[in-house]
């Protein structure tokens, strides 16, 4: 086996970014340079956003993308940058556990330390979330696959019921007690912004408390005073970097100028972040 030490290193140190009070600050990144640009930016790690990514490999999100291709991505953004990296993967990218855990041994050899496991099913005439007792081997067999190869890899359980409408906050917590008892390290609830509903979420998981942001979410400095250990922006940087696209290419398309390229990066500044690292 090879030698382990460098990946078991990164890993120890993602984990101990996951404090209550004193988040964890993700700006997700779906490729080399937006990961590079948030390291450059001062982040502490590395996640990328499945949408993002998806969509940077001409695919659409919701467990569409083929797994060598979105790890492959991983590992060219593991590859740019010294911070730990998490990758979300989706539902696992398989079918059954067993597929699972062939791709957390991917994600490890790929160079990231954390993963995002979500629970929401995409499949026409499935319920909108995965049973509890599948989701929880589909967790037990990642943990289970990273154990064997001896890397303390952050299992991040995301749980859709406020995303897609299918639970209250008792179900959310039932769903995370059994998330942890499988092994998961923390808790991740795409959809739940509310004070109050955040506040009851984090008293109540037993672990780091994942929150996503964007637009109208309370402030870091709020959701770090209600407990929470983790706070993401998933898909939001992205989906603003290709509002700029779109804005610049009809502007350019049907005015003939060039207005919505102002403010942009300079090529010398971009290349030489890259440049850096090669």
């Amino acid at each position: 086996m090879t030698n382990q030490q460098p990946l078991r290193d990164r890993a120890l140190a993602f984990r101990s970014l996951h404090v209550p009070g004193r988040p964890l600050v993700l700006p997700n990144a779906w490729d080399a340079m937006s990961a590079r640009l948030t390291e450059d930016a001062g982040a502490a790690a590395v996640a990328t956003t499945s949408a993002g990514l998806a969509w940077a490999l001409g695919a659409a999100d919701g467990d569409r993308l083929e797994r060598g291709r979105a790890l492959d991505a991983v590992a060219r953004i593991a590859a740019t940058v010294r911070v730990p990296v998490s990758a979300d993967i989706e539902s696992g990218y398989a079918d059954d556990p067993a597929g699972v855990a062939d791709t957390v041994r991917a994600v490890l050899a790929a160079g990231a330390v954390g993963v995002n496991i979500e629970d929401a099913l995409y499949e026409e005439g499935s319920g909108p979330l995965r049973p509890v007792g599948e989701q929880a081997e589909r967790i037990a067999a990642a943990r289970e696959a990273a154990d064997a190869q001896g890397v303390p890899l952050f299992v991040n359980a995301r749980i859709d019921t406020f995303l897609r409408g299918a639970g209250d906050v008792d179900a959310t917590l039932e769903r995370a007690a059994a998330f942890r008892a499988a092994g998961a390290d923390g808790i991740f609830v795409p959809g739940a912004v509310d004070p109050g509903t955040v506040k009851v979420l984090a008293d109540g998981v037993d672990g780091p408390l994942n929150i996503l942001v964007g637009p109208g979410a309370p402030p870091v400095a709020e959701l770090a005073a209600l407990g929470v250990a983790r706070i993401s922006t998933g898909s939001a940087l992205a989906e603003a970097a290709h509002a700029v696209v779109r804005r610049a290419a009809r502007e350019l398309l049907d005015a003939g100028t060039y207005g919505a390229l102002a403010g942009g990066l300079a090529y010398g500044e971009l290349n030489a972040l890259l440049a850096q690292g090669s």
